[in-house]
């Protein structure tokens, strides 16, 4: 049986389906590289196309960064997804981020920032009831100072890093050269 990225070929810009090329361009210049992900995405550029407007979208929510990248590799360690924890790992230390922060979150333990911490159990809890979260979990949540906007927030960037996280996965992503220093 073959393996699934034999079924997903890396693509470049000159050999991906043409409704990607754009898209694929516009990541490489600003990445300053194409990442493998994104070459193999290419495969279905609907997906690829709605993975990184649904990411452009959370990327202009009110959650602050640090929030929006406690979202993102809570889902990445959750759905196991290397690549994706490699990048947030690039991203968080781009952002600063105190390295026990990072070593928190890639190994999923309750973080030691409160508000970060309630984040981080929020999109656990989100992702756990399918939704269905309790008041008490909506209010302790709110209590650490989000709003009812930042719950649907914290939504999109599940829908967002789900969808990206399946695909990496799927596709048997590899993490990119530049990003080896943070797998």
């Amino acid at each position: 049986m073959p393996l699934p990225h034999a079924h997903f070929p890396d693509h470049t810009v000159d050999s991906a389906p043409a409704a990607a090329r754009r898209t694929m361009r516009a990541t490489a210049d600003r990445l300053g590289y194409l990442p493998a992900g994104v070459g193999r995405m290419a495969t279905s550029p609907q997906l690829l196309d709605g993975f990184l407007k649904l990411s452009a979208l959370f990327e202009s929510t009110t959650l602050d960064p640090l929030a929006r990248e406690t979202v993102i590799l809570t889902i990445a360690t959750r759905n196991s997804c290397h690549l994706c924890v490699a990048m947030h790992t690039a991203k968080l230390t781009a952002l600063g981020a105190d390295p026990g922060l990072i070593e928190d979150l890639r190994t999923q333990r309750p973080l030691a920032d409160r508000k970060l911490e309630a984040i981080r159990a929020f999109t656990l809890e989100v992702v756990t009831t399918a939704g269905a979260v309790g008041d008490d979990r909506l209010r302790s949540f709110l209590a650490c100072g989000y709003t009812p906007q930042n719950a649907l927030e914290v939504v999109l960037g599940i829908g967002a890093y789900t969808t990206s996280t399946l695909a990496n996965r799927l596709l048997d992503a590899p993490v990119d050269d530049q990003l080896t220093a943070f797998a």
